[in-house]
């Protein structure tokens, strides 16, 4: 590691006009991570030469990059358990300074109400009009039916804020807080529209196990597996298994991050459309 002398020696170089020298101080700076972010956000703070501002974002751009690029591989090698921690490992992407206690307390919040109001004895349809009542007059959660496209819809941090999302988001954030309350609700990757699954708890496998689906993103709509039948019907699809049962979490953000590489590339944002596709090349 480099002393701080020697890292604001470094620094002072990202202005050079020689390109090979500022290639290879950018190189060394990126080599140090997230240590060297606070002395570059010092730099351009005292800096009025626009160049070494526009490096220095760029630079601290691409070392919060890399390091969301690690935390997510490490997430997924570590078996992908959380999906609050992966939703919040992709919101770091557009949000690094966001604190990531602050989404888990929103979360938990959500939670803690619908708890008071939980009832040892309720039926699962009970329990469902009980979270939907929570999710969506308590909290006021709706779909973004205005700016679907919106990538703002795709980060969990600005879905908490607004209280919108796109139907991925909605349904994760819905199962995360029926699975904290002992509710057996999972995500279905759908064709087009992501749902949820209530898993009968008294069966542990095949398709009978599903009591019925929910819409997350239609107020928490309840309907059944004709209804999805009929919705493949709709876009030419086979009845195929993985279209009815739970998916896994690694299945779930590789959808957010696929929705996220469709909106920047529908908004012409290239740069960050190619970001997207390093994180998703993860799950590859």
């Amino acid at each position: 590691m480099l002393n701080d002398n020697e890292i604001a020696s470094l620094i002072h170089l990202l202005d050079d006009p020689d390109e090979e020298i500022y290639q290879h101080v950018e190189e060394k700076l990126l080599a140090l991570g997230l240590s060297v972010v606070a002395p570059l956000e010092t730099a351009w703070e005292k800096s009025f030469d626009p160049l070494l501002q526009s490096r220095i974002e760029n630079l601290i751009h691409k070392i919060q990059f890399e390091q969301v690029h690690r935390e997510l591989e490490l997430w997924l090698v570590s078996g992908a358990f959380d999906l609050l921690q992966g939703l919040i490992l992709v919101n770091k992407y557009q949000y690094p300074d966001l604190d990531e206690q602050t989404l888990i307390n929103q979360v938990d919040e959500i939670k803690r109400d619908a708890w008071v109001e939980m009832m040892y004895n309720m039926s699962a349809v009970e329990k469902v009009r009980l979270l939907n009542n929570v999710f969506y007059n308590l909290h006021g959660f709706k779909g973004n039916t205005k700016n679907y496209h919106d990538p703002q819809n795709s980060y969990i941090g600005k879905v908490l804020e607004t209280r919108k999302g796109n139907p991925i988001l909605l349904a994760s954030l819905y199962s995360i807080v029926a699975q904290r309350l002992d509710i057996p609700i999972y995500g279905v990757n759908l064709p087009r529209h992501f749902i949820l699954a209530y898993l009968d708890e008294n069966m542990k496998s095949g398709n009978e196990e599903i009591l019925f689906y929910i819409n997350a993103f239609n107020r928490g709509q309840i309907f059944g597996r004709h209804d999805v039948l009929s919705f493949l019907k709709q876009l030419n699809l086979p009845n195929d298994k993985q279209f009815f049962v739970p998916c896994d979490n690694t299945a779930i953000i590789s959808r957010v991050l696929r929705n996220l590489l469709a909106a920047y590339h529908q908004s012409g944002n290239i740069d960050k459309a190619n970001e997207i596709q390093r994180l998703l090349a993860i799950f590859n």
